[in-house]
């Protein structure tokens, strides 16, 4: 008999029909293979998602700290072109004015704001 062919009894076992408990066995067992690969596909996933987290959070600093000193250098260069005109006194109360002038401009709108975040939250919304 050539051994590359199964033999036909071996067939028949590997096609009866498994029994009930043999295909809940079967099925809690693919069940835990597969809620294993998908824990580790998330786990994956989370592992990714925290280290790209991290790198954006890195990126979004230097680009602040980056913004801040260009804010710094303009303010800087007005009060020193303001200072050939006006003085140094003068241009540098001229340009802290401007930007506390701004300053409250902003807080006011925040304010405002705010005032009416309140007035929509403490509205009674129930029909009559």
């Amino acid at each position: 008999m050539n051994d590359s062919q199964p033999n036909a009894g071996q067939a028949a076992a590997d096609d009866a029909p498994l029994s009930f408990p043999d295909d809940l066995r079967k099925l809690a067992d693919d069940a835990r293979r597969l809620a294993e690969a998908e824990f580790a596909y998330q786990k994956s996933r989370a592992t990714f998602a925290g280290k790209e987290v991290r790198s954006i959070a890195s990126l979004g600093l230097v680009a602040l700290v980056l913004i801040y000193f260009a804010l710094m250098a303009a303010i800087l260069g007005t009060v020193v072109a303001l200072a050939e005109r006006f003085g140094a006194w003068q241009a540098t109360a001229i340009v802290g004015g401007a930007l506390l002038a701004m300053a409250v401009i902003l807080a006011i709108f925040a304010l405002l704001r705010v005032r009416r975040m309140k007035q929509m939250l403490a509205e009674d919304r129930t029909p009559n």
